[in-house]
């Protein structure tokens, strides 16, 4: 399964993704892409099996990608300061991938009806989305297999 993780800015949510991604499930691939060097840089200290920075590697690895975690204004064009370019957010919307997105409420973006939770919560919450997701998924390959 190749799991994407996008951030901008400092990389501080994308390097607690790829952390808490990495110590749930350690056998699964992680690419880290940052909007700038900073948060590619965090996010493979934080255990990313590879990272990637910019708009194109966005762009690219979003179409490769079965699971993409990020917060939410990645899929919105000039959220995170300006840093999320609308090809980024394009190809963050359209790719087939599943996306798993924290409600983060900044930057003029306010997501109603998700509660007031934490980052680490968010966190928490993505890599149980994400687990589920790498367990139907190996059920849906064992099944394939055994036909």
């Amino acid at each position: 399964m190749e799991i994407l993780i996008i951030d901008a800015q400092g990389g501080g949510i994308g390097r607690q993704l790829v952390a808490a991604v990495k110590k749930a499930l350690p056998s699964e691939r992680v690419t880290a892409v940052g909007t700038n060097s900073l948060a590619s840089s965090a996010m493979l200290k934080a255990g990313a099996d590879q990272a990637a920075t910019g708009e194109n590697a966005v762009v690219v690895n979003c179409r490769r990608a079965d699971v993409i975690l990020a917060p939410i204004g990645v899929v919105i064009a000039d959220a995170m300061l300006g840093e999320i370019t609308p090809a980024m957010a394009l190809a963050a919307g359209q790719s087939p991938a599943k996306r798993i997105l924290l409600p983060i409420g900044h930057c003029n973006n306010i997501v109603v009806g998700t509660g007031e939770l934490s980052v680490g919560r968010l966190v928490q919450e993505a890599v149980e989305r994400l687990k589920k997701e790498v367990r139907e998924n190996c059920g849906r390959e064992s099944e394939t297999a055994g036909s």
